[in-house]
């Protein structure tokens, strides 16, 4: 086997990775809130659109990022 020194990720694969975290993490950020301090009052606030809908597709759209970055084949350098 050879010993090659070149990076199996060309480094528009590795921004897309960096892009895919970004917006997972964003996703992840807008699911936060919505609870409430006291036990007997139900804040209906954690069932609104966006943490029932908006922020999973985010996270879902962040994980697709993060799979083209992984497998998809980006034309590197030509060395």
């Amino acid at each position: 086997m050879e010993n090659n020194p070149k990076m199996a990720m060309t480094p528009k694969g590795l921004r897309y990775l960096l892009i895919g975290l970004v917006v997972m993490v964003s996703g992840y950020i807008l699911m936060t809130g919505g609870g409430s301090t006291d036990p007997e009052v139900f804040n209906y606030d954690m069932f609104d659109f966006r943490r029932m809908v908006a922020a999973p597709l985010v996270v879902i759209l962040g994980i697709v990022i993060e799979v083209v970055a992984i497998m998809g084949m980006f034309k590197g350098n030509k060395d």
